[in-house]
């Protein structure tokens, strides 16, 4: 049994974190901070968890935090960078779902967050936190800098076509469209219900955030010699709370054979990847919920084009539960523990 700690328990990841670890057979939740929420009652802010947790919210402090075996946080970037060396020199081990360490580059990092990079000299301790990619490496870390909801999708959907080198790397397309909780519990009013019911649009086409993420796990498969991978991303706006839809386009360049098979293979045995049968459409609810990643893939009338599709919930796999799993991979514990919730339907 472990203690674990949330820092910025009040958010949509933090509130999925506390669902999935309040039934995990090996962790207690010891510590949940907010600043704002100090001393209320967890239960008072999140009523489905009466009965399953009896914690109220405190304000940080690195003397509290380092008295637990793993820290989870789920805060805005630049939060997790000004606390991270205290708890790295104490020997904390820690899963960080926001984007402060996911970027290789501080100079990347700072241009497309806004701000410089608060801990640039942990850049290189951090384990990129891809179970399907990364799973040694995250045995052993202490920092795990836990992938984005967007890459997440559209890297498990290219990575055997670009690990075969069997598409262009430099002409990747993905459309991606996610439920309107990706975007935060803040308070917006282009999140609001009368605004995204009955609406579909896409939004940062000009560049998003995930897009040097993406790009840079795509180039960590790539052989040495291969063309760096480049992608068209453009994100969507879909009128759901919780999911991701990715349609992903690629341009053959070799002899493809069965895609099927290589996608196949390629996920054989991952928990929590899911190649469904040749010709079905994967839907955002068949993993609400879930820490499922379900793909498919066509070749359209054996043309050029492959188009991959891959579905996620933004929260689980997509955040809060593809943390627990590199939780559970770096204290070894199965790593379907507290995750083997099936999808919520209808």
């Amino acid at each position: 049994m472990i203690e674990v700690a949330i820092v910025g328990g009040t958010g949509y990841t933090g509130i999925e974190l506390l669902r999935l670890l309040a039934r995990h057979p090996k962790v207690r939740v010891k510590v949940i901070t907010s600043r704002a929420e100090a001393g209320l009652e967890v239960a008072e802010l999140f009523p489905s968890l009466r009965g399953h947790l009896s914690l109220a919210f405190s304000p940080p402090s690195v003397d509290v935090l380092t008295e637990c075996d793993l820290v989870f946080f789920a805060t805005p970037h630049g939060v997790a960078q000004a606390m991270m060396a205290a708890l790295i020199d104490r020997g904390v081990r820690v899963v960080d779902l926001s984007a402060d360490f996911r970027l290789r580059d501080a100079d990347i990092w700072a241009r497309w967050y806004g701000q410089p990079h608060g801990s640039p000299e942990l850049i290189e301790r951090a384990v990129y936190g891809l179970p399907e990619v990364n799973r040694e490496q995250i045995r052993e870390a202490q920092l795990v800098a836990c992938p984005g909801c967007y890459p997440t999708a559209v890297q498990l959907g290219l990575l055997p076509l670009l690990e075969q080198e069997l598409v262009d790397p430099a002409s990747l397309i993905a459309n991606a469209a996610s439920g309107a909780s990706g975007a935060g519990r803040q308070a917006k009013i282009d999140n609001l219900l009368a605004e995204v019911a009955d609406s579909f649009k896409a939004y940062a086409c000009g560049g998003h955030r995930h897009l040097p993420e993406i790009e840079q796990g795509l180039r960590a498969v790539q052989p040495e010699r291969a063309v760096p991978a480049q992608v068209t991303f453009v994100p969507h706006l879909l009128p759901v709370v919780r999911g991701i839809h990715a349609t992903l386009y690629a341009t053959a360049i070799a002899a493809t054979g069965d895609l099927q098979a290589l996608f196949e293979e390629r996920y054989a045995g991952e928990p929590f990847v899911d190649v469904l049968p040749a010709g079905q459409h994967p839907q955002t609810r068949s993993v609400k919920s879930s820490n499922m990643c379900r793909l498919s893939v066509f070749q359209p009338q054996q043309r050029d084009t492959v188009v991959v599709l891959s579905v996620i919930d933004n929260l689980t796999k997509g955040a809060s539960g593809q943390a627990v799993q590199n939780m559970n991979i770096m204290f070894g514990f199965a790593e379907e523990a507290g995750l083997d919730h099936v999808a919520l339907l209808p």
